[in-house]
């Protein structure tokens, strides 16, 4: 047969050019946890992205000061080729705000029960009028002074009350119980810095919303959320839904990441 016989084949029958095709890159899944939080927080939704065939990097998020703990984050993407789907809890979505802008390898952002501040924004007042968080802080933390810290700064841990009850509520207690032990504090000063310009000015953002969140009150999310142009999904959850419901949380990730 002709060469050119050969050819024309290749050109007309179905598939015959399918393996030349080019192969579709899957993102690589960055999810940044929280204040009074680490990345276990993220195992359950971590294993379902890994059974899906998704890269999954946890980066641990120091919980010192914004800008930061931004420029921590931002370093660590700039070590990844291709893709990236940023996704943030709590503080870690105005991390995650921040570390994204000027990052063109970051097709998405998500947002799981987090803040979604505008540049200028602080990030204890974004948490809404009704927050656990408003009420006076001798009544919310632990302060623990920090070799190094700034003149008036300490780590705030969450009281155990407040975190079993609220913070991790509709999470089952014995889980609760082992979060709490395991909580990574936040600087005081963090929660009361300048957020940069966001990210999500320029990249597509999703946002799942639990609807029973009492540190992030869901008004104050779906404000936020609707000023950033997101796609809200709302989930039967609280602060945790991460953890809670992590199905739900890795369905709009992958829906982010296609």
């Amino acid at each position: 047969m002709a060469a050119a016989t050969v050819l024309l084949i290749a050109a007309v029958l179905p598939g015959a050019s399918a393996s030349a095709a080019p192969h579709r890159v899957k993102p690589t899944v960055v999810l940044v946890h929280g204040a009074w939080a680490d990345g276990s927080s993220w195992s359950g939704v971590t294993q379902r992205l890994l059974d899906e065939g998704y890269p999954v990097r946890v980066p641990p998020n120091p919980l010192r000061s914004l800008p930061g703990d931004s420029a921590t984050i931002a370093a660590f993407l700039a070590t990844i080729a291709g893709p990236i789907v940023l996704v943030g809890h709590s503080y870690g979505g105005a991390v995650i705000t921040n570390a994204a802008t000027g990052n063109p390898n970051v097709k998405a952002l998500v947002y799981v029960d987090a803040f979604l501040p505008a540049e200028g924004e602080t990030i204890f007042p974004l948490a809404g009028a009704d927050s656990a968080l408003a009420a006076p802080p001798e009544t919310l933390f632990d302060f623990v002074p920090y070799p190094g810290a700034p003149t008036g700064d300490v780590d705030l841990y969450l009281k155990q009350d407040l975190f079993l009850t609220t913070f991790a509520s509709q999470v089952k207690r014995p889980t609760a119980q082992l979060l709490y032990a395991a909580q990574r504090p936040l600087a005081f000063s963090a929660g009361n810095q300048a957020s940069g310009v966001p990210a999500w000015l320029t990249i597509p953002s999703w946002d799942v919303i639990g609807e029973h969140d009492l540190i992030i009150t869901p008004a104050a999310q779906h404000s936020m959320a609707d000023r950033a142009g997101a796609k809200v999904t709302s989930v039967n959850g609280g602060h945790l839904a991460l953890v809670s419901d992590p199905g739900a949380v890795t369905r709009v990730i992958l829906k982010a990441a296609r």
